[in-house]
């Protein structure tokens, strides 16, 4: 019991410093977003980027609290869980589409913001798989 105590907790530890990580790269990733479109003659579009972004991290919180919540259930359901992640991203996408339509041609910066957090989350996932494979690749040349 105190071992499932302890892996529990050192989950939503691991849990917060990933979503920590991602808020940092995208924060960087939104100032830079910024930048080049102050260059570019549109600073909507990077402040919009910074939405899109923001709304691709609140997708990830959500998923990860979902995710922890269907590991959790004593009887999970599996289609219970995908209604919810299609539901989730059928919201974030409606966000999305409604503040790009409404604020032409800046307001696509949303969708920018969007599509290079969801570069960034697969990125970020298989940073930890690739250091894997390495150090496995590494101990059987041994």
């Amino acid at each position: 019991m105190m071992a499932e105590a302890s892996a529990s907790s050192m989950s939503a530890v691991t849990e917060a410093a990933d979503l920590r990580r991602l808020t940092i790269v995208a924060a960087v990733i939104g100032a830079a977003g910024v930048v080049l479109c102050v260059l570019m003659g549109h600073p909507l579009a990077g402040v919009y980027g910074i939405v899109g972004l923001a709304l691709g991290l609140l997708n990830a919180a959500l998923l990860r609290r979902a995710a922890g919540m269907y590991a959790t259930a004593d009887a999970p359901q599996k289609s219970r869980f995908a209604l919810g992640a299609l539901s989730r991203l059928a919201l974030i996408s409606m966000i999305g589409l409604s503040i790009a339509w409404l604020t032409l041609p800046d307001g696509l910066g949303v969708l920018a913001g969007l599509a290079v957090f969801q570069l960034l989350l697969v990125f970020m996932a298989l940073i930890p798989l690739l250091r894997e494979l390495r150090v496995g690749q590494e101990s059987s040349h041994e």
